[in-house]
């Protein structure tokens, strides 16, 4: 608290309480790539203060989302994808809805992956979240 003439002026909290605790240099780095790959999205801060990126695309004839969150200490930490306008009994999830792609520390590698890996391993589960609509069973990995 910081006070002047025992009047309360401000109080002094951590940017990571109102903004994403990512660097600035990476998250430019990021848009940067999505810029080159002429990914169109769209930037949002959810509630957690986590830096939200989300994509339209396609599955077939259906529309759904992506959204790639960016969570504190990104890229240390893995980032979490979720498919938006899915089935209900879609397998593949993680309980929290996101996309079981990142379960293991080996699948994330904070050095070489960034949001375009993400957004491409999302479109490929999403293609076989496609087949899976088609035939109702998930294909093996490839």
């Amino acid at each position: 608290m910081i006070e002047r003439n025992g009047q309360p002026k401000a109080c002094l909290v951590p940017v990571s309480f109102l903004l994403p605790d990512i660097s600035p240099d990476r998250l430019a780095q990021e848009l940067a790539g999505l810029k080159e790959k002429d990914e169109k999205h769209g930037l949002t801060i959810n509630d957690n203060h986590e830096l939200e990126i989300t994509f339209r695309d396609h599955v077939g004839n259906e529309a759904v989302g992506i959204d790639i969150v960016l969570p504190h200490g990104y890229p240390n930490s893995a980032p979490r994808i979720y498919g938006v306008d899915l089935a209900p009994d879609t397998p593949k999830r993680w309980p929290d809805g996101s996309l079981a792609l990142f379960g293991t520390s080996a699948a994330w590698n904070s050095q070489t992956h960034d949001v375009v890996y993400a957004l491409n391993s999302a479109r490929r589960w999403l293609k076989q979240y496609r087949k899976w609509r088609q035939t109702g069973e998930w294909p093996e990995d490839n």
